[in-house]
């Protein structure tokens, strides 16, 4: 990665069959490219197909957010694939401490 982009947080949420890697960040259309061109590289490399979303606060225009989740996740991939969504990203904790890398 060139570039480190400030002002983004991690949340994970992790439930029976569950998990979801939450991204926050400022509203900018170079870091949004960045986190989703991340995510489909982590997609070809492991060949996994999350569902991925994102979603524009209504409450904070300055606030934008990509959802990762794997549903029905028997094996518990999704924790891999956070794990180098957010090593490429350079996001070393989640917010919840949930997780670290």
């Amino acid at each position: 990665m060139n570039k480190k982009f400030s002002g983004m947080k991690a949340y994970v949420r992790m439930e029976e069959r569950y998990e979801g890697l939450n991204i926050l960040f400022e509203t900018s259309q170079e870091t949004k490219d960045f986190v989703i061109d991340t995510i489909e590289d982590v997609k070809k490399e492991l060949e996994l197909t999350p569902f991925v979303f994102e979603k524009i606060s209504n409450d904070r225009e300055d606030i934008q957010a990509i959802y990762i989740e794997f549903h029905d996740d028997v094996h518990r991939t999704g924790g891999d694939f956070f794990e180098r969504v957010l090593r490429k990203l350079e996001i070393d904790k989640c917010e919840d401490e949930a997780c670290g890398v």
